[in-house]
């Protein structure tokens, strides 16, 4: 096999720099390319390739396998077979077409964009600061203002050839421009160098940031609502934990789900403003936000100090009323060759004073939607203190989120294991009998809670097991409040506890008659 040209390393460098800082776009989104030439093993000839992060990938761990490889002109060809935007969906599986060689990952949406923008190096990122000013309802005046010619207003086109095409377009016609903001969506920035096009990328997240910081409204929440402020931290963890296992009863209505619990201050914050409520019911707009969050989160109304029962009663209700209003958005844009409905439960609860609960059908999943949801949070703030936060409207949201494509990604999608969103609590797991039980439970697909009195050896096996696989807790069983303190911890680390290993004792050796 032919070794890859300098641009390779270079691509994958800079996919692996923008991808570490969560400012420059969020896990698994956005993609970038780069352009060179290789010499054809069958011709002998010099070919042109584009070299693009592949469908799935996330660009903070991008490999070469990671990278789909086309030959240049035949997926420049594309634009003269192309049969317009109503069948662009079509456009997709013709990129095998132009694929060199054998391996490599599946070509994403977005290769068009990458192959048809007449750039050696392209970046198309989701930086929270970007799609502020995406979301804002003025986002083409403030991409003027803040941008001059450097950055030109794309407005909303969901991702496909077509978009493709009117970036290739607008750099075309815009020769002194570094990228374009795309209304509701990102960014996509392009340079002759690997290094000029990763500068490009960072000076408009940067100067968007910047133009925030500079001119946004200081609280563009509003003001804290009396009564929402968060709970003292031991308070509300013993809040969340009380709550998580209900919580994760409801949202796995449809099908299980493991959990995640966020009480960062970003979040708290949020869920303490007055507008809170409405911006939440607006949804988020990104497609790779709500494709993970779903088009809007389920939001508890009551304050922190309610009491738990009150709480749980209101939280069934909210859930009743979250899946009638689902079943009724996906009747509403539902169309003959729709996909079914893959599930009318929330993957986002806000509950004020005490933090967020999201779900998946992985820890990893569940944590990365908690993410999502954060980004989202940080882009209304931005399009809020600048303008008014404007995503995308439903009906777009549900074409992307029911849409073929995205239904073909979901079946290329590993089977789960047996034991997948299962919660194992297993004592006495540091050594021996119960160790061996939870690195089985663990190779089954369950989440494990580690529990037991050594807590090295307890931590040494979750370490082993992996953080989004397993947590760690030191416990003695014969203590009634450690064993509860270990319940907690489980919903608090993933959303409860579906299976007891009851493992830890002493070994007794007598008679039976003298035991």
């Amino acid at each position: 096999m032919a070794q890859a040209p300098p641009e390779v390393a270079a691509l994958l460098a800079r996919s692996n720099r923008l991808g570490a800082d969560p400012r420059n776009t969020n896990y698994a989104g956005g993609n970038t390319s780069a352009k060179g030439t290789v010499t054809d093993p069958v011709t002998g000839q010099p070919t042109e390739l584009v070299w693009v992060k592949g469908s799935g990938g996330d660009l903070g761990t991008l490999t070469e396998t990671g990278l789909s490889v086309l030959r240049l002109d035949r997926l420049r060809a594309l634009a003269d077979a192309y049969p317009g935007v109503d069948r662009e969906d079509e456009m997709v599986p013709a990129f095998d077409y132009c694929l060199h060689g054998r391996g490599g990952a599946a070509p994403s949406i977005d290769t068009a964009m990458h192959g048809l923008v007449d750039a050696p190096h392209v970046d198309h990122l989701h930086p929270d600061s970007g799609i502020a000013i995406a979301t804002a309802a003025d986002g083409e005046a403030l991409t003027k203002a803040i941008f001059g010619d450097r950055a030109i207003w794309v407005p909303w086109r969901r991702p496909g050839f077509q978009l493709g095409l009117d970036i290739a377009r607008i750099k075309r016609s815009n020769p002194q421009a570094i990228g374009v903001i795309l209304g509701g969506h990102g960014i996509t920035a392009w340079g002759s160098t690997s290094d000029e096009c990763e500068a490009n990328s960072l000076e408009l997240i940067r100067t968007a940031q910047r133009y925030i910081d500079q001119h946004g409204r200081l609280e563009p929440f509003g003001p804290v609502l009396d009564g929402f402020e968060p709970l003292p931290q031991d308070e509300r963890r013993i809040r969340a934990a009380a709550l998580a296992p209900v919580i994760r009863g409801l949202v796995s209505t449809d099908r299980p789900q493991v959990g995640h619990y966020t009480d960062t201050d970003v979040v708290l914050d949020f869920i303490s403003r007055a507008e809170h409520p409405r911006l939440a019911a607006l949804g988020t707009s990104c497609p790779d936000h709500f494709l993970r969050t779903k088009v809007r989160p389920m939001v508890l109304d009551l304050r922190p100090d309610a009491p738990l029962e009150d709480v749980l009663t209101r939280l069934r209700e909210l859930h009743a009323a979250y899946r009638a209003d689902y079943a009724a958005y996906y009747q509403r844009y539902a169309g003959p060759d729709s996909p079914a409905m893959r599930g009318a439960d929330p993957a986002i609860v806000l509950v004020p004073g005490i933090g967020m609960f999201s779900y998946g059908a992985s820890k990893q999943a569940a944590r990365v939607a908690g993410e999502f949801y954060v980004n989202a949070i940080n882009v209304m703030r931005g399009a809020e203190a600048l303008s008014t936060y404007a995503p995308i409207d439903e009906a777009e949201k549900f074409r992307i989120e029911y849409w073929a494509l995205e239904e073909a990604k979901l079946a290329r999608m590993p089977k789960p294991k047996p034991l997948a969103t299962r919660i194992a609590l297993v004592t006495g797991a540091g050594s021996g009998i119960g160790r061996a039980i939870a690195l089985r439970l663990a190779a089954e697909g369950a989440c494990v809670v580690v529990a037991d009195r050594d807590a090295e050896s307890a931590a040494a096996l979750a370490a082993e097991i992996g953080p989004e696989t397993a947590i760690a807790f030191t416990a003695d069983v014969t203590d009634e409040e450690q064993v509860a303190a270990a319940v907690a911890a489980a919903a608090l680390a993933f959303g409860g506890v579906d299976l007891v290993v009851n493992n830890a004792g002493l070994s007794v050796s007598k008679p039976l008659l003298e035991t």
